[in-house]
């Protein structure tokens, strides 16, 4: 793994805001349904795991596409309010910023999400983007935000890539990818259903990856680095309100914990317990622990 940074982690995709309404069961059609709770709150992949990675105490950037609209002015807000840096966010006239209307169901503990399409994620050469790509100590991009970066002109050599790929990215290989974090379920179907888990963690590092961090939900994390062994890390215990957006902040977690040099199964450790505790708030972000890396113990 790189060594350890105090440097600016740059997020690169998805930005949404989203209006998330729990129930106890999913409506009927043609139905009312009073709803427990109710929020609106930002949303997005990679703009979750900013969110969670300065609340660990990184320091942050997000670059991403939004419109000239109201979700877009309310998504910067939130950002900046959380510290994230949003000088690399494009404002565009001619998109509607994505958006989606999301029902939590309490007795499945599932979502339906109803979503508006982000607007597709590139940039100028001559962007801020391209500023930060060159000082940035990682960077961070979900399925939206691979091909700016993997395509960028500017992408300086030996830049520290970290790749959220619990979605399908077309074309994608994880070859110089240092932190590759994909769930279980994607490398199976990209490597074999009948695969284990440690087998599925071999295939993605002889395919490049330097080293891998496969989420499973309950079951929690495969860890391996190339030349190492794989470690199960287990999952945290959680009091689920909603997972909604659990899975973006592990990433943010994850990438701060390694960026500020812990070994990577703690670095898993510590994304698992910030991921369990968000999932005590309804939205993907309000319950997203404040909680400085270097102050979390040793896993036992």
């Amino acid at each position: 793994m790189p060594q350890p940074s105090t440097g600016t982690l740059l997020f690169v995709g998805c930005a949404t805001l989203d209006a998330i309404a729990l129930v106890q069961d999913y409506p009927a059609a043609d139905s009312r349904t009073v709803a427990t709770d109710f929020a609106t709150a930002g949303g997005g992949p990679a703009a979750t795991a900013a969110v969670a990675a300065a609340r660990a105490g990184a320091r942050t950037a997000f670059a991403g596409v939004l419109g000239t609209d109201e979700e877009g002015d309310r998504i910067v807000s939130g950002l900046q309010a959380e510290g994230v840096d949003t000088s690399a966010v494009i404002r565009d006239a001619g998109v509607k910023t994505g958006a989606s209307v999301i029902v939590v169901s309490r007795a499945t503990e599932s979502r339906a999400i109803v979503t508006r399409p982000v607007p597709p994620v590139s940039f100028p050469g001559d962007s801020r983007f391209s500023e930060l790509l060159q000082s940035a100590a990682w960077v961070h991009t979900d399925h939206l935000g691979w091909n700016a970066v993997a395509n960028a002109p500017a992408r300086p050599a030996g830049l520290a890539i970290s790749v959220d790929a619990g979605n399908p990215i077309p074309a994608f290989s994880p070859r110089g990818v240092a932190l590759y974090v994909p769930t279980i379920e994607r490398l199976r179907a990209e490597y074999g259903e009948d695969l284990s888990p440690e087998s599925l963690l071999r295939k993605a590092t002889d395919d490049g990856a330097s080293a891998v961090v496969a989420t499973a939900g309950s079951e929690g994390a495969w860890v391996l680095e190339r030349g190492a062994e794989p470690v199960h890390v287990p999952a945290t215990p959680a009091t689920i309100v909603s997972t909604l957006g659990a899975g973006d902040v592990y990433h943010g977690a994850l990438l701060a914990a390694v960026a500020a040099g812990l070994p990577l199964v703690e670095a898993a450790v510590f994304a698992g317990r910030t991921a369990s505790a968000s999932c005590g708030g309804l939205d993907g972000r309000s319950a997203i622990p404040h909680q400085t890396v270097n102050l979390v113990p040793a896993s036992n």
